[in-house]
């Protein structure tokens, strides 16, 4: 997934989440965009937006080494690759977090489950004038994006950094009015996400988008707090394979999951092309399903 997530809908995508529910079923971007690995064994049609990265040609020579053929499907777009699951032209698709799926599953009665995860892209919090978050004085400002998805996400690092307590305990849909100001140590702004790194200097610290951090002259390993992998507020973040339900057991599946996970070229292609952001994760499956049945709930409750 993208690490874009620039609305409650986007952020159903990530990058970067990266990261639009989906729409109707679309023909794959270029049905010839498989690579065959050359390996005389079964063939799995895997879905991805961006075949080009460099964890892909990696990832399709590891798995020819097992005997299983990977066929790419390049996707243009992130609302393709589900539908053409559910229909049978993909064995599986890799380029969503949970929050997506769910939404995906939401809003078209399907029952896509994760079998794997990938990795989460971490979401940080920025200052330029302090260089630890515990010397945020208490009653100082921290902006925060505007739009829904992207702020959500943003008060969970917030209250996983001890900066804000929100009253629900956090979601994916949480907002400035979920804040119980009387608990919190700061106060939040709310900003354009495209403006708030030339708004840096006036505020504390700010959460910044990926796509802004190089744009605003900081370095990704500037932040001051992040996305914690290991919070369960930021499961539903986690990147994630994706098959269809009656398929989460199929051996050959997991062991490409398992390749991913641990293939020391895949993995370095994988850092090369998130601008060694991601935090690769082998999350439990079990985890992975729990958290798309709560973050489902979420979406229909919300509804």
């Amino acid at each position: 997934m993208s690490r874009r997530t620039t609305s409650v809908i986007a952020a159903l995508a990530a990058v970067p989440l990266v990261v639009a529910l989906a729409g109707c079923a679309s023909s794959p971007a270029s049905d010839d965009a498989g690579d065959s690995g050359g390996a005389a064994g079964e063939t799995v049609r895997i879905g991805v937006v961006g075949k080009s990265d460099p964890q892909w040609p990696a990832f399709v020579e590891a798995a020819a080494e097992e005997g299983i053929d990977v066929e790419l499907v390049d996707f243009a777009s992130y609302e393709q690759p589900n539908p053409a699951l559910s229909a049978g032209e993909l064995d599986l698709n890799q380029f969503q977090h949970i929050v997506y799926l769910a939404g995906y599953n939401v809003a078209s009665g399907d029952d896509l489950v994760p079998i794997g995860s990938t990795g989460i892209y971490p979401l940080g919090l920025y200052s330029q004038k302090v260089d630890d978050v515990d010397d945020i004085e208490k009653g100082e400002t921290v902006a925060v994006p505007d739009d829904a998805s992207n702020q959500a996400r943003a008060l969970l690092v917030l209250q996983s950094a001890g900066l804000i307590e929100l009253k629900s305990g956090g979601t994916i849909f949480s907002d400035l009015a979920d804040i119980d100001e009387a608990k919190s140590k700061v106060k939040v702004t709310a900003l354009e996400a495209a403006l708030i790194p030339n708004s840096l200097p006036d505020v504390a610290a700010a959460i910044i988008n990926n796509d802004f951090v190089t744009q605003a002259g900081l370095k990704f390993e500037d932040a001051i707090a992040q996305d914690d992998p290991s919070d369960p507020n930021a499961l539903p973040y986690v990147n994630i394979f994706a098959a269809r339900a009656e398929d989460k057991d199929n051996e050959t599946y997991l062991t490409l999951v398992d390749i991913f996970q641990n293939d020391p070229e895949v993995q370095a292609g994988l850092a090369e092309a998130s601008g060694d952001t991601i935090v690769p994760l082998k999350t439990p499956v079990a985890d992975l399903e729990s958290s798309l049945q709560k973050v489902e709930k979420d979406t229909e409750e919300q509804g």
